[in-house]
């Protein structure tokens, strides 16, 4: 979301069957599930569920698209220290992008802050290319995006792109997408020339931001923040597939952060104002589940062996640690207050996880051991979706560095 966006751990809980969650409005063409005809959603409980049966190798994938290692995780190749060549000529930094225009560089060592640039008006997220040899700070404000050489950390000259609120890539690389949220669209790129390819119009989707693809890399779901339901996408053909309403429709702060499980099974969709996940079907059909974790979930993590997931609870002061797989509750992390724990991602040896603190301007490092905080960094005013480099994987799929 733009600047102007922004409980104790509760054990994962079978669905919350709110009473006028049937009533809500659908959009034309849109699929949505009444709570009453969703009978599966009593199957989430506080007892992890046994992982379903995934195929020794997934189908029918991406033309182009990296074959997937292992079916059973999709980010098998995306483990500790699993560096590409690109990533591992990186000089290790970590980028903390902020809305009032600057880009702010961090030695992760001594935890000093190096240098700072000015990247456009809004900065909102940096994000690895999907060759990894490029990072780029995004700013939707002023329709640019300002490359970044991983190698030194230097800035070079913007490009024009149109509101890129977000950035993603095709699972081939043919093409960087910009997720203009004020566009309602999606608008495709060369990401060699920076031409426009073309453009898909969302129009239910209002406050679109962020994604994530299905194991086989030909369908993506991307959260509609204002319009409390998720979009679901055929990358081959890119058109509209569906629009997904979440039982409870938020439209201030709802659906944000997707994070897919490691084998396939279900999408994850953060909703700060729900204070926990939707959960999706893996086929991106339903919603299947809630999962509750704290006032103002937001940002969705895997640790670097894709057992656990990290949420980022950004009005609670913490982040809850779930089974990736089952969404079963493990444990809670508090960063002492006031704190805002919004985005960021896990370092390559998956030791730490780095955060922007986006309402407090500082920067959160914690142990994923146990959570206690390493340190805390003060930075500018409205850190957002800082990035950790390099990261690990054959490929980025966008993001602050969703690596596959």
């Amino acid at each position: 979301m733009r600047s102007t966006r922004g409980v104790t751990a509760a054990v994962v809980s079978g669905m919350l069957l709110l009473s006028g969650c049937g009533s809500f409005t659908k959009s034309a063409g849109s699929t949505s599930s009444s709570p009453g005809s969703m009978s599966s959603m009593g199957s989430m409980s506080t007892s992890p569920a046994a992982s379903p049966s995934v195929a020794p190798v997934v189908a029918d994938q991406f033309p182009g698209m990296p074959p997937v290692t292992d079916a059973n995780n999709v980010y098998a190749a995306a483990g500790a220290n699993m560096l590409s060549p690109a990533a591992a000529a990186a000089k290790p930094l970590v980028y903390v992008p902020h809305n009032s225009g600057s880009v702010w560089v961090i030695d992760p060592k001594t935890f000093k802050v190096l240098r700072t640039f000015p990247a456009g008006l809004e900065v909102q997220h940096v994000v690895p290319s999907w060759d990894m040899k490029t990072l780029y700070a995004t700013d939707d404000i002023g329709n640019t995006i300002t490359p970044i050489d991983p190698l030194t950390g230097m800035n070079k000259p913007r490009i024009p792109v149109d509101d890129p609120y977000n950035m993603y890539f095709t699972p081939d690389g043919s093409a960087a997408i910009s997720v203009a949220e004020n566009r309602r669209s999606l608008v495709f790129y060369d990401p060699h020339t920076w031409k426009e390819q073309g453009r898909l119009h969302i129009p239910e989707c209002a406050g679109i931001d962020h994604a994530d693809y299905t194991p086989d890399g030909r369908t993506a779901v991307f959260s509609c923040e204002f319009a409390g339901r998720v979009a679901v996408v055929d990358m081959v053909h890119r058109k509209l597939l569906r629009t997904i309403d979440m039982p409870v429709m938020h439209m201030m702060m709802g659906p944000q952060d997707v994070k897919l499980a490691p084998d396939g099974s279900r999408f994850y969709i953060a909703d700060s104002q729900q204070g926990g996940l939707w959960v999706l079907d893996g086929a991106a059909t339903k919603v299947i589940g809630n999962i509750q974790t704290g006032p103002g979930a937001h940002g969705l993590y895997p640790s670097r062996d894709a057992s656990k997931l990290y949420v980022t609870n950004r009005k609670d002061n913490s982040i809850s640690v779930l089974n990736s797989r089952t969404g079963a509750f493990i444990t809670k992390w508090h960063i002492p207050g006031p704190s805002s724990p919004d985005m960021g991602g896990v370092t390559a040896d998956g030791s730490q996880l780095w955060l922007s603190g986006r309402y407090n301007d500082e920067v959160y490092v914690l142990s994923t051991t146990d959570g206690h905080l390493l340190a805390r960094i003060k930075v500018a005013k409205g850190p957002h979706g800082l990035c950790v480099w390099p990261q690990p994987g054959r490929y980025s799929l966008g993001h602050t560095g969703v690596t596959r």
